[in-house]
């Protein structure tokens, strides 16, 4: 019985097919796409508007920092309670979803939290947060 001692042929990848359907995939997307030239061929004047808001981002948090002997500070400004007051009242003039975050000393009077979130009650701010840390175990 004769056994065959033939050469093995390895076996070949043939990438032509593959490189056809690229190239149609993109002649499709390319033929497909929209170009932005296409909007700015006719002269348009846009309408005017007098009261439009601006499509900004939300406004960061206050954070309002009150230390253990009872003094404010916002964004690294010590203020008195009248100034906090007008500095967040004309916050919710410009933003009315304004909130605020109070970071209290824990050893401090509790009365010192207290006055602020009045003022915050009084401008109506409803979104005041207090901040506190995990006891570490």
């Amino acid at each position: 019985m004769p056994l065959k001692t033939g050469t093995v042929e390895e076996p070949k990848l043939d990438l032509t097919p593959m490189i056809d359907i690229v190239f149609l995939l993109i002649i499709f997307f390319m033929v497909g796409t929209q170009f932005t030239e296409m909007e700015r061929q006719y002269d348009i004047k846009l309408p005017t508007v007098t009261d439009a808001k601006p499509l900004t981002n939300l406004p960061d948090d206050i954070i309002v920092n009150v230390q253990q002997d009872g003094e404010i500070s916002v964004n690294g400004e010590k203020k008195s309670l009248p100034e906090l007051q007008a500095s967040l009242e004309l916050a919710r003039q410009n933003f009315p979803g304004q909130s605020v975050v109070i970071r209290g000393d824990a050893s401090g009077p509790y009365q010192n939290v207290m006055n602020i979130l009045e003022i915050c009650h009084r401008v109506k701010i409803r979104s005041v947060s207090l901040t506190n840390r995990l006891r570490d175990e």
